[in-house]
């Protein structure tokens, strides 16, 4: 008996009989050819014929709600990173400075996307499950030994390194489970597990507010460590591959695929958006104490504010795209991050540094930044997969994934303390990080329009 016999179930999106067809864009232009844009042909691939089904629902959404707790955990410890900042820099490490500080969270940004290298290629030949496990034990231990750091090198080696790789295990096969189950629907399903670490954003730093002065930090991390175990062991439980593993496939990187012009454009446009997102992430706590117009509470709050914007902002471009499409949505939400960053962040970093303007139009202009900024930016977690996914086979989905985090993954590293020098070389002043931000994105959306054009042409109306 098929799925499609039982009442309330849903049937698979089944292709039998050659030629098979896996995500990739069409590349033909007629307007009565878009119902093709998701699939292509692959006699030119040499792969023998077989038959490629996705459910579409069923027991994928198990796996998305597994993948939504797992980016709970891993990706609400990085829309954290703002809090453990702001903390640190004013109790355990008061004697380093903010560029001192950013290594420790840059070194955590970059293995979270490096170790996709090795991550990705593993998931497409063994599959997902010891990769989870291992990061689960990571991710826990990471909260639980976070309270007893006092030292520079302690938050180095426990929350960068023990943390960032945690992270990577958790998230990459998290986000590669669910193209082995949706197909059409793909990005939905991408932004429904994505805002499980906007939620955690949400969660955690409030959580944190509050627990810091009433039980200190050994304990609020203790207890961040305590909710994680019973998020990790449903990520555990639900994140499952479908399709067989790659014949003769191999754990190695192939950067040939560079050759590929719109994917290696595809990697410049992710990379200066990472470049750029991990700035307000990291410096809008600490931006909004020293402004002078926040008190402490709410400061720390405005961070939880951010992520509150990009809860929708990981869902709803996600939706949409399966219908718009996936780079056009992309590029509306990378015009949304330059232009918040310019024409809100900004003036309002300016306004605070000269003191001639009245607390209340500053803290409008943030709070209405952290909105905005975190609804575009939400994309850069659902839609990125979705849009690398065009580019490839399904079964070669977690190597072209790996391989262009690799690429950002240099600049998560390099980003926090390019912004901390600009902080030091403004004299404490914010604008000149806040002009990086908007620039980096405003280069990827250069770049992601690029790729629009080389596939689509210039017409408006195209759906890619």
């Amino acid at each position: 008996m098929t799925a499609s016999m039982i009442p309330g179930t849903t049937p698979e999106r089944t292709l039998s009989n050659a030629p098979p067809i896996v995500p990739l864009t069409y590349h033909g232009s007629a307007d009565n050819e878009k119902p093709h844009s998701l699939y292509r042909d692959i006699e030119s691939t040499g792969l023998p014929d077989q038959e490629v089904s996705y459910p579409e629902g069923g027991r994928g959404w198990l796996v998305v709600f597994g993948s939504f707790c797992g980016m709970l955990a891993a990706l609400g410890l990085m829309n954290s990173i703002g809090i453990y900042q702001a903390y640190v820099a004013t109790h355990q490490l008061s004697d380093y400075s903010e560029s001192q500080i950013s290594w420790i969270f840059s070194v955590y940004s970059f293995l979270s996307f490096f170790c996709g290298v090795q991550i990705g290629p593993y998931f497409d030949a063994k599959g997902p499950r010891l990769l989870v496990a291992v990061g689960s034990v990571l991710l826990v231990a990471c909260t639980q030994l976070l309270g007893i750091c006092t030292k520079y090198w302690h938050f180095m080696l426990c929350f960068g390194v023990l943390g960032g790789t945690g992270t990577s295990l958790i998230f990459t096969p998290a986000v590669s489970s669910i193209s082995h189950w949706f197909l059409a629907r793909r990005g939905n399903a991408t932004g429904v597990a994505a805002t499980g670490g906007a939620v955690g954003g949400v969660i955690f730093p409030l959580m944190l507010q509050n627990l810091f002065p009433k039980v200190g930090w050994e304990w609020a991390t203790r207890i961040q460590g305590f909710i994680y175990i019973g998020l990790l062991l449903m990520a555990n439980l639900f994140i499952r591959s479908r399709l067989p593993p790659k014949p003769g496939g191999s754990v190695l990187p192939d950067f040939r695929i560079f050759r590929d012009v719109p994917f290696a454009l595809t990697t410049v446009g992710v990379f200066f958006a990472e470049w750029g997102l991990f700035v307000p992430i990291s410096y809008l706590t600490s931006y909004a104490l020293s402004s002078g117009a926040f008190s402490t509470t709410f400061a720390y709050q405005l961070i939880a504010i951010f992520n509150a914007g990009s809860i929708i902002g990981r869902w709803a471009p996600g939706y949409l795209a399966d219908k718009a499409g996936r780079v056009n949505l992309m590029i509306v939400c990378l015009v949304l991050c330059a232009l918040s960053s310019m024409a809100l962040w900004l003036p309002a970093t300016i306004l605070s540094a000269s003191g001639g303007s009245s607390d209340s139009t500053i803290l409008g202009l943030t709070i209405a930044f952290a909105i905005l900024f975190g609804f575009g930016s939400g994309s850069n977690i659902s839609l990125t997969p979705v849009c690398v996914g065009q580019l490839c086979l399904t079964e070669e989905y977690g190597r072209y994934y790996s391989t262009c985090y690799t690429i950002v993954s240099l600049g998560t590293l390099t980003g926090l303390p390019i912004a901390g020098a600009l902080l030091e070389a403004c004299d404490g002043k914010y604008w000149g990080l806040v002009l990086f931000t908007g620039l980096c994105y405003i280069i990827s959306y250069v770049a992601f329009s690029w790729v629009r054009v080389m596939k689509q042409g210039w017409g408006l109306t195209k759906v890619y």
